[in-house]
This record gives structure tokens, C-alpha cells and sequence, in this order.
């Protein structure tokens, strides 16, 4: 059972898009300095050290993983394993602009996930605050002038990116409401860093065997220099432990169709990031595209 949305509620699923707008930032900074697998599988090896001692006692419980292993392989799988690394795959061809764009289409498919296998009918509600906040990312996307958005052009990359939302839209379903011919009889009784470094090390099996396949296929080498480090450092702390935790506290709380709609805060953040970078200020439309996905979100979360 869903609760509402309060404020506290509000701020903790605005910290993972804030997040990943950085992530898709930094992941274009490191096309050519590490290659995007194998960068993924760095990634969460060093969130599993920095979380194994919060959560370590929950990798002792055999018992619980056994009677779970299925379910917490999809997690990996599709948490871990898939979404970060088609990402960062499809970084090397697409722009951070279009990978945020094409993130903002999260809610509609959180609605239609819902609605196919979990036969949740999206209400009118939620079907006008997509359609606002969306408005708002094109807003956004094309600096409030509307003319801008026939210019947008899209490459093989913004493939991998859909294919990376569709995955992030089933994991956050499977969060919610795990099914029930995959779980054992109890459900493990882990805190939050048990949970999540538990899904880190199944997913870190998946990480292993992808970067493996690119090291063969598509071999390429490190750079070892200060800004690699702090793109590692940051995409293990701020995109993965941090937004991670948030995000499944949020999913857990409203569900995962209304935690949905605050993807599409992504682009506003990464218009920001980008405008700061570039020494611009943030223009009037900027606030204007956040009112509008604000208010997709309030109409969204109201019960009733």
C-alpha cells in the first residue's frame, strides 16, 4: 500500500535525479579515458567496499539467499548490471542532452509497465501529469523556444539509452512489488545496506561477464589520471549508493510510477550542470520547466 507524498518524501526522490544528471555529465566526460563496461563494473566494485561494512552481515545470510537468489540475480541484472552500462555505452555516441531527454520518458513507461504486467491502470491524474511534465523537459530541451525540438537528431546511442530506462522501469517495479514465484517463503529481514549490497553482489557477477566480453570484443585501455579517479569516486558515491538508497526508500513508500515522474527532473539538473560549467545562468525557462514538472508531479501523487 502506497503512502502520499510528503515534502521529506519529495526531497529524497529528488536527490537520485539530481544524481544521474551529474552521472550523465562525468560519463561523457570518461569516453576515452575508460572504457564504459569496464567502467561500470569499477563503479559498483568500489560501492560494494565502501557499503560491505554496513551491510556485510546481510551476505551471511545463506539462507535468505538462497531462497532469493532468482529474484536478487533480476535485481542485479537490471539494476546494476544493465542500466549503468548500456548508459555509459550509449554516452559514447549520444550526448548527455539526449540521454536526459530520453530519460524524461520514464513516467510513461513506469504507467505502462504498471499497466501490462502488473495490471495497474494509470489513473487520468497520472496521464496529465505525465503529459506536464514532459512538456516541461521539452521546455527544457528546447530553451523555450518550441522550433528548436524539429533540430534534435538522434544516433544509434539513444537506442541503448531507451533500452537502459525500459531496464530501470522493470527494476523499480520489481523493488515495489517483487514477484511471488521468485521469492523464498520470508522476505529477508536486511536493512537498507544489506539489501543494496546484496544486489550489488549479485550484480557485480553480471558486471564481471559483460566487461569480460568487452575486454575481447572491444578492448580498450584505462587512463590513469586524477580526473578518472574523481569520475570513479563520484559515479560509486553520488549515483549509486546515495541515489540508489533514496530511490528504493521512494519506490518502497509511493510506488514506482509516482517516483517516476521525478526522472524527469534529470535535464533540468542537467541543463543547470551544463549552464554552471559554462559560467551561463540558469534563463527564465529553467524555472519554468520545473514548475511545470512539479505540478506533473503533485497532480500525479494526489490520492482521491
Amino acid at each position: 500500500m502506497t503512502q502520499r507524498l510528503t515534502p521529506r518524501l519529495a526531497l529524497l526522490l529528488t536527490v537520485p535525479p539530481l544524481m544521474w544528471a551529474g552521472n550523465a555529465v562525468v560519463g561523457k566526460l570518461a569516453v576515452g579515458a575508460a572504457p564504459p563496461i569496464g567502467l561500470n563494473l569499477a563503479r559498483w566494485l568500489l560501492a560494494f567496499a565502501l557499503l560491505w561494512p554496513l551491510g556485510r552481515a546481510a551476505l551471511l545470510d545463506r539462507a535468505a539467499l538462497r531462497q532469493n537468489w532468482r529474484y536478487l540475480s533480476l535485481l542485479g541484472l537490471l539494476g546494476m548490471g544493465s542500466y549503468n552500462a548500456l548508459q555509459y555505452l550509449a554516452l559514447h555516441t549520444s550526448t548527455p542532452l539526449n540521454a536526459t531527454l530520453i530519460t524524461a520518458s520514464s513516467p510513461v513507461w513506469m504507467l505502462g509497465i504498471g499497466a501490462l504486467f502488473y495490471g495497474v491502470q494509470p489513473r487520468g491524474r497520472e496521464l496529465l501529469g505525465a503529459f506536464l511534465s514532459l512538456l516541461g523537459v521539452a521546455l527544457v530541451i528546447s530553451r523555450g523556444e518550441p522550433a528548436r525540438l524539429l533540430e534534435l537528431s538522434f544516433v544509434p546511442g539513444d537506442l541503448l539509452m531507451l533500452l537502459a530506462i525500459l531496464s530501470w522501469g522493470v527494476y523499480s517495479w520489481l523493488l515495489a512489488r517483487p514477484p511471488a514465484g521468485m521469492q523464498g517463503e520470508r522476505r529477508p529481514a536486511w536493512d537498507w545496506a544489506g539489501f543494496l549490497l546484496v544486489q550489488i553482489a549479485f550484480g557485480l557477477v553480471w558486471c564481471t561477464l559483460s566487461a569480460g566480453v568487452e575486454a575481447v570484443v572491444s578492448p580498450a585501455q584505462w587512463q590513469a589520471t586524477p580526473q578518472v579517479a574523481l569520475i570513479l569516486l563520484y559515479v560509486a558515491i553520488g549515483p549509486s549508493l546515495i541515489a540508489y538508497r533514496c530511490w528504493g526508500l521512494g519506490v518502497a513508500t509511493v510506488g514506482p510510477a509516482v517516483a517516476g515522474f521525478f526522472v524527469n527532473l534529470t535535464p533540468v539538473f542537467a541543463a543547470v550542470l551544463s549552464a554552471a560549467l559554462l559560467g551561463e545562468a540558469p534563463q527564465l525557462f529553467h524555472a519554468a520547466a520545473f514548475g511545470l514538472i512539479v505540478a506533473g508531479i503533485a497532480i500525479s501523487s494526489r490520492h482521491g
